[in-house]
């Protein structure tokens, strides 16, 4: 059974004629007769008397409403997928990482929403790991997070790498570390932190590069959104390692100092710590017209170039 063999018996239906049901299919009467001979064959009965007027036999009459249900239907979905094809969507989903909706990201908001007035645009601050995972099962169209390879590897992903920026740490103004003009990590390692939650990837970064000094992180708290963490470490006690992007908001504040990290003679690891910011759609995706409008807009703005970078440009 085919979608022109059921078109074909629902326009004979409509104009009782095979003549006119051709005429208005662009068929041959011809072409007309052997679809529906060929759906009778299917169903084993006669859908129409062959008479000067095609007339709806039982089982014709019968099949009449389910089939013309079945053409409104494939109408409404070939319309939609070709709305959706045009930019025609309701709405377009981002999930992006904290620091990312706080600094970077609220210019290129503004210019899509000009861009695409008639597109709803929401906007969540997810962690990085479950910001993927509600892109893998579809709830978003597009992530911005820190790379997590495990989880970007799916054929059908698109990753396009934005920036990698430096992890620098916050400690209020009076705290020991303070002093430093570039923070030892064999003076880090003593003081107690306050860390991400699990499940975003800045935990996960900073207890990796812990591990691999041999060192024991001392989580005293784990909090997930940067307001939280200025307001912690305010106090003096508790310090905490964030990239550069997390610290823009904190820079402004005289309570508190950001301190980049030293390379640590001694230490097993003395590479730079940073962190790889990427942005992950799915191929399907980046076809549609307002994601991939999306797409080039974060990609032409994020980061933010200075005024030398777009000059030169």
């Amino acid at each position: 059974m085919r979608l022109e063999q059921l078109q074909a018996f629902l326009a004979i239906a409509d104009t009782g004629s095979f003549q006119q049901a051709a005429r208005q299919c662009g068929v041959t009467q011809s072409t007309i007769s052997r679809q529906i001979q060929a759906l009778e064959a299917d169903l084993g009965l006669e859908l129409f008397h062959r008479t000067s007027h095609a007339k709806l036999t039982l089982g014709g009459e019968r099949l009449l409403p389910r089939v013309r249900k079945i053409c409104q239907e494939w109408q409404v979905a070939t319309q939609e997928i070709a709305d959706l094809m045009a930019g025609k969507q309701p709405e377009l989903c981002i999930a992006a990482i904290h620091s990312m909706c706080g600094s970077y990201l609220p210019p290129v908001l503004q210019k899509f929403c000009h861009d695409y007035p008639q597109v709803q645009l929401r906007v969540t601050s997810l962690g990085s790991d479950r910001a993927l995972k509600v892109l893998k099962d579809g709830l978003v169209d597009l992530a911005i997070v820190m790379n997590n390879r495990f989880l970007t590897t799916a054929r059908e992903m698109v990753v396009e790498v934005l920036y990698e920026e430096p992890i620098e740490v916050l400690t209020a103004v009076n705290h020991p570390l303070a002093q430093y003009d570039r923070i030892p990590w064999s003076e880090l390692v003593r003081y107690p932190q306050v860390v991400f939650k699990d499940g975003y990837g800045m935990q996960r970064l900073v207890q990796d590069k812990f591990e691999r000094l041999e060192a024991t992180l001392q989580a005293a708290l784990e909090v997930n959104t940067l307001d939280a963490f200025r307001g912690v470490v305010r106090q003096g006690e508790l310090i905490a390692l964030l990239p550069t992007s997390a610290l823009v908001e904190a820079r402004q504040d005289p309570t508190l100092t950001i301190r980049p990290l030293a390379n640590s003679i001694g230490m097993s690891d003395n590479a730079n710590f940073t962190r790889r910011v990427v942005m992950v759609t799915t191929q399907d995706r980046l076809q549609i017209p307002p994601i991939k409008h999306f797409w080039e807009l974060v990609l032409k703005n994020i980061p933010p170039q200075s005024e030398e970078q777009r000059s030169a440009s």
